[in-house]
This record gives structure tokens, sequence and C-alpha cells, in this order.
């Protein structure tokens, strides 16, 4: 689409964040006439305005009136207390969205919103070990998906009887996203979560705890010997625990299953670790979905 004309002319963010701040300075970009307000903290916003990154800054929720694509940006569980309060300041025009990690928990609130109010769940698959405005850049979500999460019966233009506003909201953040330079993706809000706590919480939640087991145990002299194997290993231990928070609770049963597998599979080897033909070959297997894993991206 030319840079002369933004899919949404007007933009509001509520939470200047990693995504929220990346998603502002990916707008800039892609579309340069786009105006872009955020609503958060005075320091925040002092910073996005001194960046660049936004052209109006509000510290209430009325700032987003004129918008005519409203992102919640927030941790999850702010995101959920503020749909309902930023659905009464939009316009009748505007489509609302978010950046969770988890879905069915704000869809559900989304299906309680006043009819005629399109929300599409959205969650970039762009993100960093450290969040916080300061390290939003607009080249975060390139090449990344970008998953949508429409409500029931609001997938892609082929589905029997999906709502046309709802149709619209999808189509329109579809553009909007592949115009930040991320791959959109759309499915149901359930499968959603069941997945992202296979590829996304679970290895968030292992290696933070196996790096609460090394570090405990191996304590800060130990850590010094450590090859590089370990500092690959656990990157994400780095994460923010806020955002996390926020994602075991709203996805707490898939990701329950998840690191029952885990745990089941872990049992597994250390019952069998002196057996050289398991030990094979579950690093064969391993090796394998590694490979398959990193097709086309390397």
């Amino acid at each position: 689409m030319p840079a002369d004309s933004p899919v949404f002319s007007r933009i509001a963010i509520v939470g200047l964040g990693l995504i929220g701040g990346s998603i502002a300075f990916a707008a800039r970009r892609a579309w340069p006439s786009t105006h872009v307000v955020a609503i958060d903290r005075e320091a925040v916003l002092r910073e996005a305005l001194a960046r660049r990154a936004i052209d109006a800054a509000g510290t209430d929720l009325s700032a987003v009136r004129d918008a005519d694509l409203v992102v919640l940006a927030a941790p999850v569980r702010q995101n959920l207390s503020l749909l309902h309060q930023v659905a009464a300041h939009v316009s009748a025009s505007a489509v609302l969205t978010d950046v969770g990690g988890t879905k069915r928990a704000i869809m559900d609130a989304a299906a309680r919103l006043p009819a005629g109010t399109p929300f599409i769940g959205g969650h970039p698959l762009g993100g960093g070990a450290r969040g916080g405005f300061e390290f939003a850049t607009a080249s975060l979500f390139s090449r990344r998906p970008w998953i949508l999460t429409p409500p029931a019966g609001g997938g892609p233009p082929a589905t029997a009887g999906r709502p046309a506003a709802i149709g619209a909201a999808v189509d329109r953040l579809s553009a909007f996203v592949t115009g930040l330079g991320a791959q959109p993706a759309i499915m149901a809000a359930a499968d959603h979560d069941r997945l992202m706590a296979l590829i996304s919480h679970l290895p968030q939640l292992a290696v933070t705890a196996l790096m609460d087991v090394v570090g405990s145990v191996a304590t800060s002299g130990g850590l010094r010997l450590a090859g590089q194997g370990l500092i690959d290993t656990t990157r994400l231990a780095s994460s923010p625990a806020g955002v996390w928070r926020d994602i075991c609770a709203t996805n707490a049963d898939e990701i329950a299953r998840a690191l029952d597998l885990l745990i089941e599979r872990l049992s597994d080897l250390r019952s069998d670790l002196q057996r050289a033909e398991i030990v094979d070959a579950m690093f064969q297997q391993a090796a394998q979905w590694r490979a398959e894993l990193m097709k086309g991206r390397d």
C-alpha cells in the first residue's frame, strides 16, 4: 500500500512498552501521514515524543476518541480491565485490537462489548528478552507472524456467515500488520492458546526454571565456568516477570498440560540415562525437530 494511503489514518496505542512502542515506530515508518497518539505514564510519553514515535500523548483514555484503530498494548490482565473502559470512548467506526500473549480471556471479555464494536484479538510474535519503550524498534515485527483471533464466525473471508463488520476489521488489520512488515495468520482463540503454550510459554518457563536450578546450586562461582551452551540456552531467563505472570494466569490450563508433557519426558529420561539407545533416540528426534524449526530461518 502506498505510504500516503495508510490503512488507519489515526491510531491510538494504550501502553507504550516494547510492543506498543514498536507498533508506533513501524506505523510511522510505513505511513508517515498516520497520526499516532499514545496513552501511558508521562515519563514514557515524553521519551516517545522526543524520539518522534508518536504525534500526541494522553494520560486519559478519552484520547482514543478520534482513532480509527485502538491497540491495547498493556499487560494481558490490564488489557482485560481496560477493554470496556476504552470501548466507551471509541468512535463507531473504530477497530479495537490487542497484542496480548493469550487470547481466550480477552475474546470472552470482548464478547460482552456493545453490539457493533469490532474487536479482533491480536498477538505479534515479535519480542525481546528485555521489555520497555527504550527497546522499541520499527523492525521488531519484520517477517514475524502476527496472529489475529476474530470472534467466532469471523475468520477468513470464505467463512460462511461472517459478520460484515468483523470481516472488514479482519481485512484491515491484516493489511495493517502486513504494512508493519509482519505476516498475518488467523486462528481461533482456543487454538492460539493451545499452540502458544507449547511453542512460547513452555520454553519460557522451562528456561526460567532451568536457570533458577542451575544458579541456585552452582552459585556465582560455578556460573563463571559455564560455557556458551548455557548462555545460549538461557537467554529467555532475562524476560520480565510481569508479562509472564499474566500469561500464566490466563492460560494456566494449557500451560499445565504442556508442563506435564515435559515433566513426563524428563522423568522418562531420568529413568533411562544408562540406556544408550533411548538417549540416542531422543537426541536424534530432537535434532530432526530442531532442523524443522530452523527451515527458512538460517
